[in-house]
């Protein structure tokens, strides 16, 4: 699917939709509680929600190959959960997802009781048993969330010690309230958490709105528009929140109630900001710095790599094609605001990447095409629909 973009004023209301990262955490919660494992969003999905869904099902259902999309969340959430079922397991994935690193968690996971094995799947066997836990902090909390949700089921009391800092740490601060929420226990420490045995999951968790997805509306706002987004919790743990203070470093008019959040069109200047805990902000903040009057830097995107895409070759590639001139060394991006002109972006089968391009081009001169846009699908699908709804003409091609 490619879209057909024009340039246009953004002016309305949208809903968040629900949090992905909440809702992965709330099925897994539920399959854990004995009951139906969903995720709570009621009325929307999503292609990896589906993942998640699905996954649990087929495993309640005694099935012992699971299919994990394009998930990394799912596939990472899963392998520990899996090995906590016991047995031989088999997990397949699509598109980059198996390229993804995973080999600390096979480690750990080596160490007590469970053997994994990657080819272009992932064949684990045995049994995960209660302890210590030593795992690097520095290569994805999804480790560590994963971990935390199966380890107080074990049948021994177990501990979690990170043997280097702790990126996006806010994602383990989903996991750790989600958890509060079904009355499960973890207790932190300087340098981990404690972990007691043979506790019980119970309860009901709806998940909140979603941050990260809402960025791209609010974005919009400040670059050619007047937004609402309704269904934000401003009291959120969701690193992603940080949004409302990358818009206030780029000058944009950000204004906060109980009923949403609304950004309208602003001067916007340079910016610096350090993606190190909400590395999905990237590509839309990458967007904001194509509008603003400067140069901005967007510090520690090293692990952008090994995302949907390679989101530094993609989100330069993005701006690019719209005549924005952008480096990275690695470790750092530098974006460099100018005239923003109608140009062809190739999503790379990025969620992000698509919705980005597509708040690039409201400000461009001309028509422009996202293409491969269905990649929105694996985490906002009607993203178009309430993208048109506030004034947004995006069509297919």
């Amino acid at each position: 699917m490619n879209v057909k973009i024009e340039n246009s004023f953004l002016s309305g209301t949208v809903k968040a939709i629900p949090s992905k990262s909440y809702a992965h955490r709330i099925a897994i919660c539920n399959f854990l509680a004995g009951g139906d494992p969903v995720s709570g969003c009621v009325g929307f999905t999503s292609k990896d929600i589906s993942a998640t869904e699905k996954a649990l099902k087929d495993i309640k259902s005694g099935k012992r190959e699971i299919d994990c999309g394009e998930s990394g969340s799912t596939l990472r959430f899963l392998l520990p959960l899996c090995a906590a079922v016991g047995g031989e397991f088999t997990l397949i994935g699509h598109g980059k997802l198996m390229e993804r690193p995973n080999e600390e968690l096979f480690s750990v996971m080596g160490m007590h009781g469970v053997k994994a094995q990657k080819t272009d799947r992932i064949r684990i066997s045995g049994s995960l048993t209660p302890g210590e836990y030593r795992i690097r902090g520095d290569i994805s909390s999804q480790y560590v969330s994963g971990l935390l949700m199966v380890l107080p089921v074990l049948d021994g009391d177990s501990k979690i010690v990170l043997t280097t800092p702790l990126v996006s740490a806010p994602y383990v601060e989903i996991t750790l309230q989600v958890l509060k929420a079904f009355g499960v226990n973890v207790e932190r420490t300087d340098n981990g958490f404690n972990i007691r045995g043979g506790q019980k999951y119970v309860g009901k968790v709806l998940p909140e709105g979603d941050w990260s997805n809402a960025a791209f509306f609010l974005a919009a706002g400040a670059i050619n528009g007047d937004i609402t987004v309704t269904g934000l919790n401003l009291e959120s743990v969701q690193g992603d929140k940080y949004i409302i203070e990358i818009l206030k470093k780029a000058g944009a008019t950000v204004l906060t109630n109980q009923d949403g959040v609304t950004v309208k069109k602003s001067e916007l200047k340079s910016f610096i900001y350090d993606a190190e805990d909400c590395p999905d902000l990237v590509p839309i903040s990458a967007v904001i710095a194509a509008y603003a009057d400067g140069t901005s830097v967007i510090k520690n995107i090293q692990r952008l790599k090994i995302k949907e895409s390679d989101r530094i070759e993609s989100t330069i590639a993005m701006l690019n094609a719209f005549g924005i001139n952008a480096a990275s060394d690695g470790e750092n991006l530098a974006v460099i605001g100018g005239k923003v002109i109608a140009g062809e972006a190739n999503s790379y089968n990025d969620h992000r990447i698509a919705m980005a391009a597509a708040v690039l081009s409201i400000g461009a001169n001309g028509v422009s095409v996202v293409t491969d846009a269905k990649a929105i699908n694996k985490s906002y699908p009607t993203f178009f629909d309430d993208y048109n709804s506030v004034g947004g003409k995006a069509s297919d091609l």
